[in-house]
């Protein structure tokens, strides 16, 4: 008998968290984005139907980024239509990535109907995975924001490395405060603060939080991206949530990395938050029996096993 059905995790609220929580699921793109080999496209569509109907109701989907960057992810103009109608029969957002005004222009082809930016708290990071400073990267998605926005389509910001820099070292909270407030400024409807090679800690987490509301940055606008290189994620969840934050991306099967930054590992797996929520009382709308089998079937079809602690302890699988 599997935990969930003897009634675990025993759900035992803690004071002044939130009653609810939101998941952006990004195993479909940051996930999948950062395999070696090239998942089939069925495979991919089948990925998030399955993610859907566990009960994920935002499911980043692909990126309309140029192939050649990302080949992993080239063929977005094939998958986007075989996923799509989950959002009028279903309610589901699939936001998608789009780096520039030409990605933007695809994503709005296909009826996308919410769109991401990934910006750079540090130079060096802007330089490798944007190819430009920070601010001309910022110049860049002035545009695509305005035109978006213009066509009443949802945006997100992506902050990347705003605990720490594999070339850099610690990244001051001034300078990620910057980008975000720039980023907010041009009209992004949410940002989420990304923990690129997974080096936050707690306090560093609620510091950066009462930074940005400082500065005019609402805990509303903000969900959070961790990455658990060094065990922290779930840690760093926590903070998040004590600080009023109800925004939380996570991967299935805590697929992905950074193809940008090689100390980057996995994603925060979607089902050890989901254990942790639940056992915090706090609702996430998600199956967690579904969307475990869902990420031990990608499993599969991948190769190897999840890494996620929760996958592993409810499928039995080491």
């Amino acid at each position: 008998m599997s935990t969930p059905e003897l009634g675990l995790p025993m759900a035992v609220p803690a004071p002044d968290l939130p009653a609810r929580v939101r998941i952006y699921e990004v195993g479909a793109r940051d996930g999948l984005q950062n395999e070696k080999a090239t998942v089939p496209t069925e495979v991919k569509a089948e990925f998030v139907r399955r993610l859907a109907d566990s009960g994920l109701t935002t499911i980043e989907a692909t990126s309309f980024v140029h192939p050649k960057w990302v080949p992993q992810l080239a063929d977005a103009e094939q998958l986007f239509p075989l996923v799509s109608d989950l959002g009028r029969s279903s309610g589901v957002h699939l936001p998608v990535l789009v780096p520039n005004e030409r990605g933007l222009d695809r994503a709005l082809a296909l009826g996308a109907r919410h769109v991401a930016l990934f910006a750079s708290a540090t130079e060096s990071f802007a330089k490798a995975n944007l190819n430009r400073t920070v601010d001309e990267a910022l110049a860049m998605f002035e545009p695509v924001v305005s035109r978006a926005k213009a066509d009443k389509v949802h945006v997100r910001g992506y902050i990347s490395m705003c605990f720490g820099d594999p070339w850099e070292g610690p990244v001051p909270i001034h300078q990620v405060v910057r980008v975000c407030k720039a980023l907010v400024d041009m009209g992004c409807d949410e940002l989420s603060l990304g923990d690129t090679i997974g080096v936050a800690t707690p306090g560093h987490v609620q510091t950066l939080l009462a930074e940005l509301n400082e500065e005019g940055v609402p805990t509303s606008a903000l969900g959070v991206h961790f990455h658990d290189t060094y065990g922290q994620a779930l840690a760093n969840t926590l903070a998040a949530l004590q600080h009023g934050v109800t925004t939380v991306d996570a991967s299935a099967g805590g697929l992905g990395g950074c193809p940008y930054a090689k100390s980057a590992t996995g994603n925060l797996a979607t089902e050890d938050l989901v254990w942790m929520l639940q056992g915090l009382g706090i609702d996430t709308g998600v199956d967690l029996a579904r969307l475990t089998a869902t990420s031990v079937w990608m499993a599969e079809r991948l190769g190897r096993p999840s890494p996620s602690r929760t996958v592993k302890a409810l499928s039995h699988k080491e």
